[in-house]
């Protein structure tokens, strides 16, 4: 008698959860969602409630995800010409444009619903905000008008941080404010980093990046600026009371690191050291809202085991 037969999932479905997967940017969600749970984190230390904690982050990460499906559709076109996005689901075929934008829809209605029922009125029309910013303003207007681009459509991918204060004190904070600060200041030198490894390829897609229009030395110039621009920003936190040493001796070791990648880039001009300059800024960051985490909440374990 022969055994039965194991039929395996089916490949098609797992293939499609993961494309689905791929159009949220999960890796790029996650660190918004991590900023935004510090936001929450430094608001109330110790006493955040579950409704902003759980509903707030998971609202905040399914109206991101809604916006990166968006800009997933829109640059298709785009994508499929360009060696590193062309086989996303869209320009590969996995994915039908309609159903992109239905999925894109249905996570952003259900993030939406999810912060104004559960959380506060204030932090959904900020998300909402955020997300007309990203999916709208920058990637069909902005990114292909302006060389500036990335520096004023960056104030959406800033927001995190400020929607997790919100979240818990429904009301907007100078500190809040401040945190946003720290990201709208680094996005400009983070992207601009890629923009300069992938330059021939914005070029080949007519898009304005910086080192398109005005080219690699200019861009350098200008990631070194906003480094410093940046460093003096991200001191603020201590300047102002809100954080300690803790937080003011992490932050200088972390923007030396930058500050050198910053200044070898005018150096050395290699093009490999762009791509190490932005991955590390994607580490930077990480760890300055760590820090920040960590100064603030060290005092009160320490406190409790006193």
């Amino acid at each position: 008698m022969s055994s039965p037969k194991v039929l395996n999932p089916p490949y098609g479905l797992l293939s499609q959860c993961q494309d689905y997967l791929e159009l949220c940017k999960p890796r790029v969600v996650a660190l918004m969602v991590f900023t935004a749970l510090v936001g929450m984190l430094l608001a109330a230390p110790g006493a955040v409630g579950t409704a902003p904690l759980i509903f707030g982050n998971l609202g905040i990460a399914l109206v991101a995800s809604s916006a990166a499906a968006i800009n997933h559709l829109a640059d298709r076109h785009m994508d499929a010409v360009m060696a590193r996005t062309r086989l996303r689901p869209l320009p590969s075929g996995h994915l039908e444009a309609r159903h992109v934008l239905l999925f894109a829809c249905a996570i952003g209605a259900l993030g939406m619903a999810i912060l104004i029922a559960f959380v506060n009125t204030l932090t959904a029309v900020l998300t909402f905000v955020s997300l007309v910013g990203y999916a709208v303003i920058y990637t069909l207007y902005l990114k292909h008008a302006t060389p500036q681009n990335i520096v004023i459509g960056g104030a959406a991918g800033a927001t995190p941080p400020l929607l997790g204060w919100t979240a818990v004190t429904g009301q907007v904070d100078p500190h809040a404010l401040l945190l946003f600060l720290i990201i709208f200041t680094w996005t400009p030198p983070h992207f601009w980093a890629l923009a300069l490894y992938r330059k021939a390829e914005y070029a080949k897609v007519n898009v304005p990046m910086l080192p398109v229009t005005h080219g690699d030395d200019y861009t350098r110039l200008y990631i070194l600026l906003y480094t410093l621009l940046m460093v003096v920003i991200t001191v603020l936190p201590f300047a102002t009371g809100m954080s300690g040493p803790i937080y003011l001796a992490g932050a200088l070791v972390l923007n030396a690191v930058f500050l050198y990648y910053a200044v070898a880039l005018m150096v050395t001009k290699r093009r490999a050291l762009a791509m190490k300059t932005f991955v590390y800024s994607i580490v930077y960051l990480m760890l300055l809202f760590a820090l920040l985490l960590f100064d603030r909440y060290l005092p009160i374990v320490m406190n409790q085991f006193s």
